[in-house]
């Protein structure tokens, strides 16, 4: 669990990194928001499973936002 853990925070830390990069604030914002409450909505999952579904998930959501940033800047 102790490694589920770190892997989960490097991917929080990996998404506000992220979302940092996007140049409109108002997007900034909701996006911070949006991952901050997904996060605090899943904290207390104890399922190892749906863990790793959830991290599955939130890095294909990660790709996504760098795909898209490397879009816009390109």
């Amino acid at each position: 669990q102790f490694l589920q853990r770190q892997k989960v925070l490097g991917l929080y830390r990996s998404m506000l990194r992220t979302i940092a990069r996007v140049p409109n604030d108002a997007d900034r914002q909701y996006l911070r928001r949006w991952a901050r409450e997904e996060f605090k909505r899943n904290k207390d999952a104890t399922d190892q499973d749906v863990i790793r579904m959830m991290v599955t998930q939130a890095n294909m959501h990660l790709q996504d936002l760098q795909k898209t940033l490397a879009l816009a800047n390109s």
